[in-house]
């Protein structure tokens, strides 16, 4: 298995990077992640109004992978995550939902400990560890780190964990896939605009689909099937997410739309990623049963 350290990072997904690292398609590897501060949060003596800004939300690599192609897709399994032992959360003036009541920065420490998240000495939190930044290199302009999109990027999104596996449309040779951000511990929202930031490794496998046709990144598990979407708002995303569900399922199974839209009323999810960044983050998510009932197939 090859491995990427954490010295080879992007701040945005480009199409222009020089790869840090190339793969064949259908291999596996373990990428080592800064946290969202790049690792300038330490102490409760690190000031936010101190750290280097223009070092803020790193992705490792870009990483190659060979047979990704324009057109076509790129599907991650996001094998195993392994976390640090510290992590660190923050809100403060005009961030997140509730910027409005702050004048300054506050921070908060938490150690990783047999299997939990430790507030303090009278909370423990379940541990939920995800990738918070995980995409390939948008067709156009730059996509800076802190913003979603249909190539991926920052969507916060929680069902991002050990077992998942997404797809991504692909808009350069290689794709050019990295990621970062990994949290401990994360509520759909996102509303203070940190989880618990933490370093940590990712193994992922790699694997070029160059004849599936996507328009934003899909994800699935054990259990459902969903489409990512990010916009402006989280209306503007929820619907863009549905639209898109109802398009896919319409083009594999035949099943006619207007059935489609009645079933998905009754069995479906709009579930919020994230809604602090510059765009906002759904995924609609569908139970496998169903699918399978349809007889539905990526």
């Amino acid at each position: 298995m090859q491995q990427l350290g954490d010295e080879r990072v992007l701040f945005a997904f480009a199409r222009d990077l020089e790869p840090a690292l190339t793969v064949a398609s259908g291999e596996t590897v373990r990428i080592r992640t800064q946290d969202c501060f790049g690792n300038q949060v330490q102490t409760p003596e690190d000031q936010l109004d101190e750290i280097d800004w223009d070092a803020i939300n790193p992705a490792t690599g870009p990483v190659y992978v060979e047979g990704a192609v324009p057109g076509g897709a790129l599907k991650v399994k996001i094998e195993s995550i392994e976390l640090d032992a510290q992590t660190a959360s923050c809100t403060g003036k005009d961030e997140g939902v509730c910027g409005d009541r702050f004048d300054a920065w506050s921070t908060h420490l938490c150690a990783v400990e047999d299997g939990k998240l430790v507030w303090n000495e009278k909370l423990s939190i379940p541990l939920n560890p995800m990738i918070g930044v995980i995409g390939v290199a948008p067709e156009g302009e730059p996509v800076n780190c802190g913003t979603p999109g249909s190539h991926g990027g920052n969507m916060d999104n929680t069902a991002i964990t050990a077992g998942a596996t997404l797809y991504f449309p692909v808009a350069v040779e290689g794709a050019l896939f990295g990621c970062g951000d990994m949290h401990a511990a994360m509520g759909d929202g996102e509303i203070s605009v940190s989880g618990a930031e933490v370093a940590g490794w990712a193994t992922v496998t790699l694997t070029a689909l160059p004849d599936l046709r996507l328009t934003d990144p899909l994800i699935e598990n054990d259990t459902h099937f969903g489409v990512i979407a990010s916009a402006e708002t989280l209306d503007a995303a929820a619907d863009r997410a549905v639209h898109e569900m109802v398009d896919l399922l319409h083009d594999r199974t035949g099943t006619s739309e207007d059935e489609l839209v009645m079933l998905l009323s009754l069995v479906a999810d709009v579930q919020v990623c994230q809604m602090v960044d510059p765009e906002k983050t759904v995924r609609f998510m569908v139970p496998k049963y169903v699918l399978d009932a349809l007889g539905f197939a990526l």
